[in-house]
């Protein structure tokens, strides 16, 4: 798949501007190891964080860059938040760690965007010194199969399949391995992704807290913005406040 090298100048112009990306592999004899932690982040919570700080660790690499996805291929269908305050609760999650960066590097891009791409551009963009390792949760990994020129994106990167204890690794396997395509995976296993995006949603519509599940400035997000139906309320609290409580 070819890319319009004016259109790949122009990105990386724009990333150098903003300092979106981390700059990596200027030393021509070292190798560099990019992990690219992809995700809706709907909201970001601890689970992402700790799968992101275990593949830093286990794998060695150089940075995570947190991207919020554009415009997902495979939630068409579905509500999503603003790839704005998709940015924000992602920046403010990571803003404390200095081996992580969140990147508005899809949520600029115009039109449904896909990981196939996104990876062709990083590629172009960064010197053949730097690894690229794509980090998702388990269940992508199962159905990457599926995805726009899966086979392309395993010549282009590492995947890292980020699973919670319990989880059936049989199923992504036979998923893989069925499908012909030449895909290196690496599995960590994490602990705290048993908590889901999906699940913040609903404690937030059910009016609980989200304390210990997604840093605090995350959720002081949520209900200033009033994300996923949040109500008004004092912060931090799951009820609504009576005047004589005061």
């Amino acid at each position: 798949m070819g890319l319009d090298p004016l259109e790949v100048e122009r990105v990386a112009e724009g990333v150098i501007e903003r300092s979106d990306l981390p700059l990596l592999g200027q030393d021509p004899s070292k190798t560099y190891r990019l992990g690219i932690m992809g995700g809706t982040f709907d909201p970001i919570h601890n689970g992402h964080l700790v799968a992101a700080e275990q593949a830093f660790d286990d794998l060695n690499l150089d940075v995570v860059v947190f991207m919020p996805a554009g415009s997902p291929a495979f939630k068409q269908d579905k509500r999503v938040s603003s790839g704005e305050d998709r940015y924000a609760m992602t920046l403010l999650a990571t803003s404390d760690n200095p081996h992580f960066l969140a990147s508005r590097f899809e949520i600029d891009r115009k039109g449904i965007t896909y990981t196939v791409e996104t990876l062709s551009l990083l590629r172009e963009i960064y010197a053949p010194n730097v690894e690229l390792y794509f980090i998702t949760g388990a269940d992508a990994i199962q159905e990457i199969v599926t995805w726009r020129h899966a086979e392309r994106i395993g010549r282009l990167a590492t995947l890292v399949g980020a699973t919670r204890p319990g989880y059936d690794l049989e199923r992504a396997r036979e998923s893989i391995a069925s499908s012909g395509y030449d895909l290196d995976v690496i599995y960590l296993e994490v602990p705290a992704l048993a908590i889901s995006s999906s699940y913040l949603r609903q404690r937030v519509a059910d009016n609980q807290s989200l304390r210990y599940l997604t840093p605090d400035p995350v959720t002081g997000y949520i209900h200033k913005h009033k994300l996923y139906g949040a109500r008004t309320t004092r912060y931090g609290s799951t009820r609504v406040t009576r005047a004589n409580e005061y």
